[in-house]
């Protein structure tokens, strides 16, 4: 049964998906306003052809862009967090040489980070600006899952290097517009309505040295997922005197709010 779920939810997610590459292709490269868009609306429907229920506490700020710091728990991540907000992604170096995964990355306007070269501050800075000129651009900054935190309790701290270049944005171009941090608690709680429970979250999770594919295939034939998300208010990238304060509050906040959202508390 799970088998015969997940391939038909695969054949449903490539019949689908197909067909619109080339029109977010053209999109992108016509500097069409619906490249920002169209993904949104995308993941939205993938959402539904997966089965991921979205319960989302507060919202994104839309009047100017956001840099948005998230836990990572699992590679269905991207699809929920696009669904959440039209956003790019700031990504690890490696994700632009997965096959076809990169393909919906470069789609997607995503800006690839070499995490062992930091001198690329400044370069990926002006990527960021580009893909921010656009009206209520938002962005997503994910760590690498741990092992420790498969359960999505614990998220890592985001990498420092990710969010020196958004710094980098707001140094150069002081005083044009205010750049805000966000933060996004993510979890994963129920599956067919039942709560997952501490033994059941490493099924969605995905993190250690675990093969992309038959993660995905287990995942996929699961059954339907519920995804709670918790966003946090706007703070100005100035309040933050350095990377390292900016990456204990986001680390901090995440923590605490992904703790309540397993617990089933309320935002205070």
């Amino acid at each position: 049964m799970k088998n015969a779920r997940a391939f038909l939810v695969l054949a449903t997610f490539f019949a689908f998906t197909l067909p619109l590459m080339p029109l977010q292709h053209l999109f992108v490269r016509t500097g069409s306003r619906f490249a920002r868009t169209f993904p949104h609306w995308y993941h939205r429907q993938v959402c539904r052809i997966v089965g991921v229920r979205l319960s989302v506490d507060g919202a994104l700020e839309r009047q100017n862009g956001v840099l948005v710091v998230s836990n990572h728990v699992s590679w269905l991540d991207i699809t929920v967090l696009s669904a959440v907000a039209p956003v790019s992604f700031v990504a690890k170096q490696e994700v632009s040489t997965w096959p076809f995964v990169k393909w919906l990355a470069k789609l997607q306007r995503s800006v690839f980070v070499d995490r062992e070269r930091r001198t690329q501050t400044s370069t990926k800075a002006n990527e960021i600006l580009d893909r921010r000129r656009g009206r209520a651009t938002t962005w997503s900054s994910l760590p690498k899952a741990r092992p420790a935190t498969a359960t999505g309790c614990c998220p890592s701290a985001p990498h420092c290097s990710r969010q020196a270049a958004g710094r980098g944005v707001r140094k150069r171009q002081r005083g044009k517009f205010d750049i805000a941090v966000q933060t996004l608690a993510l979890t994963y709680t129920k599956v067919y309505g039942l709560p997952l429970g501490r033994r059941g979250r490493p099924q969605v999770a995905w993190y250690g040295d675990m093969d992309l594919a038959s993660h995905a295939w287990r995942l996929l034939g699961l059954g339907p997922l519920e995804a709670n998300i918790r966003i946090g208010p706007p703070v100005p990238l100035d309040d933050f005197p350095d990377r390292k304060a900016l990456a204990r509050y986001t680390e901090d906040k995440i923590r605490n709010d992904v703790v309540e959202l397993l617990r089933g508390r309320p935002a205070e």
